[in-house]
């Protein structure tokens, strides 16, 4: 689908000056532009409809009709950005939105939080030979490293991956006893729905952390359903990162105390190498 409205941002500044008269028309007001025919458009750019015709021609489009069929698609698509919410402009109130919105769905996590599932993934994780840990395109790959950060000082084999193909050469070479760890902030990206398809058919374990029936959560042998309201306001960054971090270190602290001894063991060998080599300082994190 061609991008009409991106593309007349993008490219306004090659443009003639009718081609400019035209695309501040465009930009100012898309559902009245939608409504208007090819001489009302003319009128408005004060140039002719042959203008009109080659302007829009330009732009990829056939004819006027065509430019408003495209034009209206890219209108639908993403509407709230075409008329945002208005945003807090100061420190204090982005702030206080921001630590409202965290704090908001980390409660509501917990209230929906499904005990008997994240059970399951941790006694599976704890008895795994391997465990692979895969997100793609923003949060769901932090989600990813940072299962492989808490897994590892716990003494598991464990690596991440956020790369689509190596995830599916990943699953293709797993060893028996193989624990996949998947995220989705969507619950849309089909190719990591199709790589956990062939996970399956190769019997390894799924465990999938995202929103409940999705494509992607349709593939899971063990669903951590994460449910959330997104912001209404585009600009403060998305809230449901915290949803899958609190839900991820539920997990861990579940898989750690089902290991029990050998996590503590791997643990003190890790700080023991921190304390000797860094600072000195057993109260610190494990790591930085």
């Amino acid at each position: 689908m061609l991008d009409i409205v991106g593309l007349l941002q993008t490219e306004k500044n090659g443009f003639t000056r009718s081609e400019r008269a035209l695309t501040d028309i465009v930009l100012a007001d898309v559902d009245s532009v939608l409504k208007m025919s090819i001489v009302d458009l003319a009128a408005q750019a004060d140039v002719s409809p042959p203008t009109v015709t080659r302007f829009c021609r330009r732009l990829g489009c056939d004819s006027y009709a065509d430019f408003k069929v495209r034009l209206a698609q890219s209108r639908f698509v993403g509407q709230r950005y075409f008329s945002p919410a208005a945003s807090p402009t100061s420190v204090h109130e982005i702030a206080q939105g921001v630590v409202n919105g965290i704090q908001s769905i980390i409660y509501e996590t917990f209230e929906h939080l499904d005990f008997n599932a994240v059970e399951r993934a941790a006694e599976s994780i704890a008895k795994s030979s391997f465990i692979l840990s895969f997100g793609s395109g923003g949060a769901s790959s932090m989600m990813a490293g940072e299962i492989e950060t808490r897994f590892f000082r716990l003494g598991l084999k464990v690596a991440s991956t956020d790369d689509h193909q190596l995830q599916l050469m990943r699953v293709a070479a797993a060893p028996p006893g193989t624990v996949i760890v998947a995220f989705s902030l969507s619950g849309n990206n089909a190719q990591l729905a199709k790589t956990l398809t062939v996970a399956g058919e190769y019997g390894l374990t799924r465990v999938v952390a995202t929103r409940s029936a999705s494509m992607v959560s349709a593939q899971s042998d063990i669903l951590l359903p994460v449910n959330w309201h997104e912001n209404a306001d585009i600009l403060r960054p998305t809230p449901g990162r915290y949803a899958f971090l609190a839900t991820v270190d539920v997990l861990s602290q579940t898989v750690a105390t089902r290991l029990g001894p050998t996590a503590v063991a791997s643990m003190r060998r890790i700080k023991h190498q921190l304390v000797v080599n860094r600072d000195g300082d057993d109260g610190q994190p494990l790591g930085d």
